[in-house]
């Protein structure tokens, strides 16, 4: 009698399910005023909504947004419902009608308090100072967070109390302030996600990153790298000063969890033109944040080239500079540096800014999203290396 085999074990692979959403509260709650601007905050038929929005009701960044308005109680109805339609306390978070308590009541209940590990944070941390990324990411080892996953939940907390006007520089230092508080200074406020601060129309002279033109160290491994498209000016020119701080304080340390080396083009030590290792920077880079700031031709040149390569690109600029037509309807990060002291204190919250766009941006790689992918979808530059 033959003995019979035995079936061979079979992997069973679970799905790790996420503690919190894939996008900020800022970029969900979108959807909901969608709902409230082309339906009257009525129940509304998904392809009819997203032809509003002249957004492909297919993409992942379509699916992507559906699925965090739902986890955030916004809406109802996930990306292959045929109608989607606003939860009560949706409503109430996005009605013009709500009183603007009520309506920052019900924001941060969904935005912090249904979100388990927002909670947790927020409970650990309000009236306190803001510590590093890295401790309040320790942190959420208490809330149950996934390894890989604390640094992007500790981004995304930030920048949702940042948006509920939670987040405020007090004392030199930024600071969550309670629900409460909040609550009781509504009718002196002006809107719901104001900073309690305006910073002085001042230029910032006080934090100067060491300029490193000729860096022989800078890596030609494109996989790892990010090119960083700025003004650079003039020695001790406002522009290069700019270009200086924000390489230093907020894209390197943005894009460093991520395995990604900052690199600018007064920084490539590599004989040749530099004209060719610009552009070869731009079409192979792993990442490009564009910096719009000072309104630089080169700098929208460089970026037009980049769009054509459908590959992962971040915006940011200064807070005072108008981002031109073509490009205003795409996320472009502000950062506020006319004033020093009104700076400082919140780079962490930039940095955590710059680096949920960077995320965001590597995961949907390919996809693009810029003037050139929203015309031409099927347009993408390629080139062979001679």
């Amino acid at each position: 009698m033959a003995a019979s085999k035995s079936a061979p074990n079979k992997i069973v692979r679970t799905r790790k399910e996420r503690k919190f959403p894939a996008l900020t509260f800022e970029e969900a709650i979108k959807l909901a005023q969608a709902i409230q601007e082309h339906a009257a905050g009525q129940k509304v038929r998904r392809l009819t909504l997203f032809e509003k929005l002249n957004q492909d009701p297919g993409s992942t960044e379509t699916r992507r947004l559906i699925t965090a308005s739902g986890q955030y109680g916004l809406t109802s109805g996930s990306y292959k419902a045929d109608h989607l339609e606003l939860t009560p306390e949706g409503s109430e978070a996005t009605s013009e009608e709500t009183t603007t308590a009520k309506r920052l009541q019900a924001r941060f209940n969904l935005a912090v308090k249904s979100i388990s590990p927002f909670e947790f944070l927020y409970g650990k941390l309000k009236g306190m100072k803001l510590p590093a990324r890295e401790v309040m990411a320790d942190y959420l080892t208490e809330a149950g967070v996934e390894d890989d996953e604390k640094s992007e939940c500790t981004d995304t907390f930030i920048l949702n109390v940042k948006f509920l006007g939670l987040l405020r520089t007090i004392g030199g230092s930024e600071r969550i302030v309670p629900i409460e508080q909040a609550l009781e200074e509504v009718p002196a406020a002006s809107a719901v996600n104001e900073n309690s601060s305006t910073p002085a129309p001042r230029s910032f002279h006080a934090v100067e990153a060491p300029s490193t033109p000729g860096d022989a160290g800078v890596s030609s491994d494109f996989a790892k790298t990010c090119f960083y498209i700025t003004p650079i000016g003039e020695p001790n020119s406002e522009e290069r000063q700019h270009a200086d701080f924000m390489m230093e304080y907020v894209i390197q340390p943005a894009v460093e969890e991520f395995g990604l080396k900052g690199v600018r083009a007064d920084q490539m030590g590599k004989p040749g033109m530099i004209g060719k290792q610009i552009i070869e920077q731009i079409l192979k880079a792993r990442l490009v944040v564009a910096d719009l700031s000072f309104h630089n031709p080169n700098v929208f040149y460089e970026l037009c080239l980049r769009h054509t390569t459908r590959l992962p690109t971040v915006q940011v600029k200064r807070e005072v500079d108008k981002i031109p037509f073509d490009l205003n309807q795409y996320n472009t990060i502000s950062i506020e540096t006319r004033n020093s002291y009104a700076l400082l204190p919140k780079l962490q919250t930039y940095v955590a800014q710059v680096s949920t766009h960077v995320r965001r941006a590597l995961a949907d790689s390919d996809t693009g999203d810029n003037p050139v992918s929203l015309y031409y979808p099927s347009a993408k530059l390629s080139w062979q290396d001679k």
